[in-house]
């Protein structure tokens, strides 16, 4: 067997204490990674996530009753608006509502003669944008506040706000200082008189109904 010498003792020490120090050495987070506008709207329609700033933030928390809702207000507003010749877009449409922003609403709608492209990302406001709360504070918070404020910005003539929790239907239209006036807040019932929208019928008991088919939460 082999002796090690001196001069190989000393190596082999100063070898673990330089590894010993760099395991001790604190691990930095990796910078998230940052997207433009073109490159997140160049994503698979798999893909989830919004853009804030340049950051992919994760979407609301969802599940099956905000899927009924959705869908149940998808079939009234297409039902009253595509004979007028509109379209109602669903949540995977990819909108660009200021720089650095891109936003993915559960429902828009375009009346006659103000379309959006078939494809890439969509820089042409709705004349309504939807979005059903989530129970999470954060996800109200940004249905409330930030996107109230970007779609606002972008030029979105009426924001409906349906909230599962509270069964409420709130809309807001744009001012002429750019800003959302709450027009109509309404809990149960049938809706005739629906700003801007003339002929559409929203029955929130039909609504609410459609909720309760759903087994409750356990």
């Amino acid at each position: 067997m082999r002796r090690i010498g001196a001069a190989e003792l000393v190596d082999a020490r100063d070898v673990c204490c330089y590894a010993r120090s760099m395991s001790q050495q604190p691990v930095l987070p990796a910078r998230p990674q940052t997207f433009t506008l073109a490159q997140w709207a160049d994503m698979d329609e798999d893909a989830h996530g919004e853009l804030v700033d340049g950051q992919l933030i994760e979407e609301e928390e969802v599940g099956a009753l905000h899927d009924a809702i959705a869908s149940w207000l998808n079939w009234a507003m297409r039902s009253w608006i595509a004979p007028r010749g509109g379209v109602v877009l669903v949540s995977d449409t990819r909108f660009e509502v200021s720089p650095g922003r891109g936003r993915k609403p559960d429902l828009s709608v375009y009346f006659p003669g103000r379309m959006p492209p078939a494809h890439g990302l969509v820089t042409t406001p709705p004349e309504i944008m939807i979005e059903v709360v989530s129970p999470r504070p954060e996800d109200a918070r940004r249905d409330r506040v930030e996107k109230m404020a970007e779609y606002a910005a972008f030029g979105v003539r009426y924001y409906w706000i349906v909230d599962p929790v509270w069964r409420s239907l709130e809309i807001f239209e744009l001012d002429e200082q750019g800003r959302y006036a709450k027009v109509v807040g309404a809990l149960d019932g049938a809706l005739e008189m629906i700003p801007g929208c003339d002929g559409l019928r929203i029955d929130l008991a039909a609504l609410w109904a459609e909720a309760d088919r759903l087994e409750p939460k356990r």
